[in-house]
């Protein structure tokens, strides 16, 4: 079985997952999964995914697991409670090849948000797995171990960046379980106070590492239905998560309507309440240039600030910004694919994003072709750009899920 713990996922499932407990228990979302990358058949392993779905859903959480979940100073006790009893419902799942005989796969996840939260991630791990152990068998991994270690060494030996701190990422599109935990063993062991952490809550458990992690661009989407009216829905989810957390866990997400309409509603109250922005798409040197600009507008000093940059990065793109943005604010860098999946076979890129909420479509407007994603309505999209401004360029970005 591929997943053998709950823990076995990003830490943002369990920070949103709280947030919904307590205040949208009722909600009904659905998620849709895609493959962006062209002609790749996935279509042979409907069976087997079904298997490792049904093997996913008998896990439930152990006491050591829940001990240390409420350890961590954010999780409240009811929550930890909440969690002894859960248990995930392949119910809620359906897996189907594409009727288009394409080779692709349809993967929909229809019901309570607070039941269907925490599949996302495992399944898109288990579909990555099953995918590279039928292209590439058997695969040795001394190339990834290379390709590894040149970048430990990279990072760590490169004067002037001893300061540089860079956090697993990639769970979800890893090559394998067992490469993941080894890569985070040899990086804690050979990078040592430059490794921040990792997303993966198991393994920040089992190897002593910190976990990783605040919201999702699914918990900024559900608010398009949540919210009080679409123009004011990133500002209710950000109100919402500081009503949950008090100033915790302060990493705002910026991209869900662009950087645009991020800057307007992040506010001044909101510049001081939060500890920081994450960057996931757009160009990383102009989002961060602004969104420091925009702190010194609203007289916030920079440099106690962070910035956190997580979209597609290697580690000489890490140093790059590093040169740029260090010295002016604090700094945090999330690598996942090109270290939890670059030991030779070419990457694919597979994503779950939600595309409903209570019955009404909602979507993701990237600053990035290609990475917007939501519900196949054109005129909501047209819609949702027009109330959040929107330049005309992005028009044709929102791919269908």
């Amino acid at each position: 079985m591929i997943i053998q713990s709950l823990l076995d996922t990003d830490l943002y499932k369990f920070t949103m997952m709280q947030v919904v407990l307590h205040q949208y228990p009722a909600a009904q979302v659905e998620y849709r999964f895609r493959c962006r990358t062209p002609g790749v058949d996935l279509a042979p392993l409907v069976g087997r995914i079904r298997e490792e779905l049904r093997g996913l859903c008998s896990l439930r959480f152990t006491e050591e697991e829940l001990a240390y979940l409420g350890s961590l100073r954010f999780i409240d006790s009811d929550f930890v409670d909440f969690l002894g009893l859960f248990q995930l419902n392949a119910k809620y799942v359906t897996v189907e090849p594409s009727a288009k005989g394409n080779g692709e796969i349809e993967i929909v996840i229809a019901g309570p948000w607070l039941h269907t939260i925490m599949f996302e991630v495992p399944l898109l791990a288990i579909v990555n797995e099953l995918y590279y152990r039928a292209t590439c068998p058997g695969l040795d991994l001394d190339e990834g171990r290379a390709r590894l270690r040149a970048k430990i060494e990279l990072l760590r030996d490169t004067r002037g960046y001893e300061s540089a701190r860079i956090a697993d990422y990639g769970t979800r599109r890893r090559f394998s379980q067992a490469w993941h935990e080894e890569m985070l063993r040899v990086m804690k062991r050979d990078l040592g106070a430059q490794l921040a952490g990792t997303s993966n809550v198991w393994l920040a458990m089992r190897l002593g590492l910190v976990p990783i992690g605040s919201m999702a661009h699914e918990y900024l989407q559900a608010f398009q239905s949540l919210g009080p009216r679409l123009r004011d829905s990133q500002t209710a989810a950000l109100e919402a998560w500081a009503r949950e957390y008090r100033g915790d866990l302060g990493i705002a997400l910026s991209d869900v309507y662009g950087l645009d309409a991020f800057l307007r509603d992040f506010d001044m109250y909101f510049c001081k309440l939060f500890d920081g922005a994450r960057h996931d798409s757009g160009d990383p040197i102009v989002w961060g240039d602004r969104v420091l600009a925009h702190y010194e507008a609203n007289r916030v000093d920079p440099r106690t600030k962070t910035l956190v940059f997580s979209d597609s990065l290697d580690i000489p793109r890490v140093m790059e910004l590093h040169r740029h943005f260090a010295g002016r604010c604090l700094l945090s860098f999330g690598v996942g694919t090109n270290l939890t999946n670059d030991v030779g076979p070419e990457p694919i890129n597979i994503v779950i994003k939600m595309t409903r909420c209570n019955g009404q479509p909602v979507a993701k407007l990237s600053d990035s072709p290609g990475k917007s994603m939501g519900t196949e309505d054109p005129d909501y999209v047209a819609y949702l750009r027009r109330v959040f401004e929107m330049p005309a360029q992005n028009a044709g970005n929102t791919a269908p899920p």
